[in-house]
């Protein structure tokens, strides 16, 4: 069991928050005092992230607990199932209840466009997605339009914000492309969503809280 932290699964539900962009001027984050972790139970059959990448994610939520200030709701991307799938989770750990959506991966990651992720990479220039616990931080409007930066808290991902590896939304992320292509377009290592969606996470994820993304099945 992991201490400090567990989950309980109820019935999906969508943010319905309306998002507003904030100045774009950065925010150095200090490490706060950590939050008493919420004592709810654990997750069970019903809930559809793979036991073990969830284990993984309330391991990192613990672990980054100074810097995570925000541990009421988090977000995994399982990146063992192929973009046409639903793999961004969106977990509220408090009430149990959660939603998914698409989320493309990075070119480097699939040079092939098979629509599944290959490898990961934190190079410079890889276009490719990293693992890892990633903090939420700051908007700003840039050439994907309204977008979140991200800080990599572990060994594998702490080159995310200098690569530029933030959240945004994409045309070739939108749910049409599946029935189009059969799967999604690729990022250059970002965590690109429909563009009707963006909002939507931003509601739910807001400044401050963990994004961790990983695969279980071998590289």
């Amino acid at each position: 069991m992991i201490s400090g932290v567990t989950l309980a699964v109820g019935a999906l539900a969508q943010s319905t928050k309306t998002f507003t962009t904030p100045a774009p001027e950065r925010v150095s984050i200090k490490p706060p005092k950590a939050p008493a972790a919420p004592r709810i139970a654990r997750p069970n059959s019903r809930f559809d992230v793979e036991p073990k990448l969830l284990e993984r994610a309330l391991a990192a939520l613990n672990r980054h607990s100074s810097a995570i200030r925000e541990r009421d709701q988090i977000a995994i991307v399982d990146f063992d199932a192929p973009s046409s799938e639903p793999r961004l989770h969106f977990l509220d750990v408090v009430s149990g209840k959660a939603t998914r959506m698409l989320v493309a991966h990075g070119s480097g990651s699939d040079p092939g466009h098979t629509g599944y992720l290959k490898t990961f990479s934190n190079a410079f220039g890889s276009n490719a997605s990293s693992e890892g616990a990633f903090l939420t931080d700051d908007y700003y409007v840039g050439k994907h339009g309204r977008s979140q930066r991200l800080l990599g808290l572990d060994h594998t991902n702490n080159n995310a914000l200098a690569r530029a590896v933030v959240v945004h939304s994409a045309w070739y992320a939108n749910d049409d492309m599946i029935s189009a292509h059969g799967k999604l377009g690729r990022s250059q290592g970002c965590f690109a969503v429909g563009e009707d969606k963006l909002d939507d996470v931003f509601a739910f994820l807001g400044k401050g809280r963990m994004i961790y993304a990983d695969r279980m099945g071998a590289a």
